[in-house]
């Protein structure tokens, strides 16, 4: 049971009580599975008294997984029950115990009130790419050229030909050059020479990722020269493709590329629906809001670049010195309101369509999401944690408040309100695995 004790502004502050019958429900789930898991010596799995596995998983581990287990559960529940949309909380739990009801506060901020413009009138341009002829024959060239070998040949080098070279100096080595796709300096250099030949090719100056290279020469030696071998466009073609004619080919080929375009102009519409809302919405965002979501998503990039081996003071230092860090950090205060405007308009706009995830819809989707990622449903409500399940919750209602919203532009009121029922959410489990 939820109990709103507070309310000023975007801030409030909720208790939460869970019955003790669900208290030791989930006391019993915890050691159900630790009794399942936890070999102890001297004793058959399962029968290994309480107080013999405590000693091993250590004191008070059994209380953190039933305090976490009621916390997922029930924050995310009573946040809906309370209609409240919160951006962050910080969640106070009481004291627990077996045999006695189990509450916790929370203190959060809601996001602001927004009203959007008038979306339904919305007239959207964006359309499918056209799959014609030209384009299906464009696409089985290029599966031909894909698909092209290449013979050893004892001629000067021409312009479809590939290259081996072995690079001269410490840092050389030997790899192959594709003419057709070559940069023009090494085209020009290689075009006309033969196997064996030393070629000198000046690199001119240019930029490589964040860093300057200035113009130099590269001392090569062409170690084979091969000619390239196009296979034609027939029956035995597709066969080496797993095709079992070329009629098959084309024609999968064809629906291939149907579903793709689209599927490219549905993510069009509704990037350019999106955009309608932002563009159309009045609000006044703090700047917490502002602030927080800069701040998480440059924790993130300092996390790629971590698992890249590179640390983020190094890379600041860097930018410091290249003059670019005041425009890294311009670009990430833009991007940030860029993404709360967009959360904040699909927010408005789900609440405005009366969008509901039932708990068994949302409980049917983590547990799709759990085994998308190799995971239980109670692993990954735990990686999750509180804030992060009730974030996923939030963009399943987003994605379904979406979806009606482009399936209803340019109907009547009275369409609308039929429309707004709810619908499977599957697919928004589909589309939303990496959203937040």
């Amino acid at each position: 049971m939820a109990e709103l004790m507070s309310r000023d502004g975007n801030k409030v502050e909720f208790k939460v009580s869970v019955p003790a019958a669900e208290v030791n429900r989930a006391y019993d789930q915890v050691w159900a599975g630790l009794s399942r898991d936890v070999r102890v010596p001297g004793f058959r799995p399962g029968k290994a008294p309480r107080k013999v596995i405590e000693s091993r998983v250590g004191k008070g581990y059994v209380e953190q997984e039933v305090r976490d287990r009621l916390l997922q559960t029930h924050y995310t529940q009573a946040a809906r029950e309370l209609k409240l949309s919160l951006v962050d909380a910080t969640i106070d739990p009481q004291p627990l115990a077996s045999g006695q009801a189990f509450e916790f506060k929370v203190t959060g901020e809601t996001y602001p009130e927004v009203k959007l413009g008038d979306w339904k009138g919305a007239e959207l341009t964006s359309t499918s790419p056209e799959i014609t002829d030209e384009v299906l024959e464009r696409t089985l060239s290029d599966l031909q050229e894909r698909n092209a070998t290449f013979d050893s040949v004892d001629r000067p080098i021409e312009a479809s030909d590939q290259v081996t070279i072995e690079e001269q100096g410490e840092d050389g080595g030997t790899y192959p050059v594709y003419l057709d796709v070559a940069e023009e300096h090494v085209r020009e250099a290689l075009l006309g020479k033969s196997k064996g030949d030393t070629v000198e090719i000046t690199v001119p100056a240019h930029q490589h990722g964040d860093h300057e290279h200035p113009a130099h020469t590269v001392t090569v030696t062409v170690l084979d020269v091969k000619t390239k071998q196009l296979q034609e466009l027939g029956d035995d073609f597709a066969k080496t493709l797993n095709f079992e004619s070329m009629e098959r080919l084309r024609t999968d080929l064809k629906d291939e590329l149907l579903r793709r375009a689209t599927q490219e102009g549905d993510s069009a519409r509704r990037e350019e629906f999106i955009t309608h809302l932002v563009e159309g919405m009045q609000v006044t965002i703090p700047q917490a809001l502002l602030d927080r979501r800069r701040e998480a998503m440059l924790e993130e990039i300092q996390d790629d670049l971590g698992r890249q081996g590179v640390k983020w003071g190094e890379y600041e230092a860097f930018m410091k010195e290249q003059n670019k860090l005041d425009d890294f950090m311009a670009d990430l205060s833009k991007n940030a309101e860029s993404r709360v405007k967009r959360d904040l308009a699909l927010e408005q706009l789900a609440e405005d369509l009366k969008v509901q995830v039932s708990d068994a819809e949302f409980n049917q989707t983590m547990t799709m999401l759990a085994q998308a990622n190799g995971l239980t449903p109670q692993a990954l409500q735990k990686q999750l944690g509180p804030n992060g399940i009730n974030s996923y919750y939030t963009s399943l209602v987003r994605e379904r408040g979406l979806q009606q919203a482009l399936s209803q532009l340019g109907k009547g009121d009275e369409a609308v309100a039929e429309d707004a029922q709810p619908e499977p959410a599957a697919e928004a489990a589909e589309d939303t695995k990496t959203e937040e």
